[in-house]
């Protein structure tokens, strides 16, 4: 379980497909420290486990494994060397909840149709695939990019989002532009609600 706050925006170092998956390398400066073997970490809100650990210099090189079902699903199947992808490690039992539960299991893929700047701040225009909208209520939460974000506005196929400065300065959201895909999770709670309404 993840909480949508990124901590830091890493850098992809290699993408290897193999026979048996597609290695992803992502280059780290802080978030390496006291990692371990097969941990969790959210990669642009898809949950991936690490399977390799390795230093570079004062950095530290996460190797996942990616199946074709996550490659094919995510908007990691865009991403090359040198993209920027955000990274967050599992909520800890009694730590800080700062964002909102999120679970690591991307519900779709997205795409960015209006980024404009209103004062200090962002405005985001993301066009969603039905399977997402059916749960994006205004003022209600989305992980984007794995990035616990508030929603400002609904259509019929997109949803606004507002960014501030912070947010943009510390994720990988700074790294993208009108056409490129984002991850999306769905708030959980309108999942479990829509399931208790449902008539048998």
């Amino acid at each position: 379980m993840f909480t949508g706050i990124v901590e830091e925006a890493g850098t992809v170092e290699a993408i290897k497909p193999t026979a048996q998956s597609i290695q992803l390398t992502v280059r780290v400066r802080t978030l390496g420290r006291g990692l371990k073997l097969g941990a969790s970490v959210a990669v642009n809100g898809c949950c991936l486990t690490v399977v390799k650990l390795a230093r570079r210099g004062q950095d530290r090189l996460l190797q996942f494994d990616l199946l074709q079902e996550t490659w094919q699903r995510t908007n990691l199947q865009f991403a090359r060397p040198g993209s920027l992808v955000n990274l967050e490690r599992p909520m800890r039992a009694g730590g800080e909840f700062g964002g909102h539960f999120v679970t690591g299991h991307v519900d779709g893929v997205g795409k960015i149709s209006r980024w404009e700047r209103s004062g200090r701040d962002q405005v985001l225009d993301i066009a969603a695939p039905p399977e997402v909208m059916r749960y994006v209520v205004f003022k209600g939460s989305i992980a984007v990019d794995g990035i616990s974000l508030t929603v400002a506005g609904v259509q019929k196929k997109s949803f606004r989002v507002w960014i501030i400065p912070h947010t943009y300065e510390i994720t990988a959201l700074r790294d993208r532009q009108v056409g490129d895909a984002v991850d999306l999770e769905a708030d959980l709670l309108g999942k479990y609600v829509e399931k208790f309404v449902r008539k048998p």
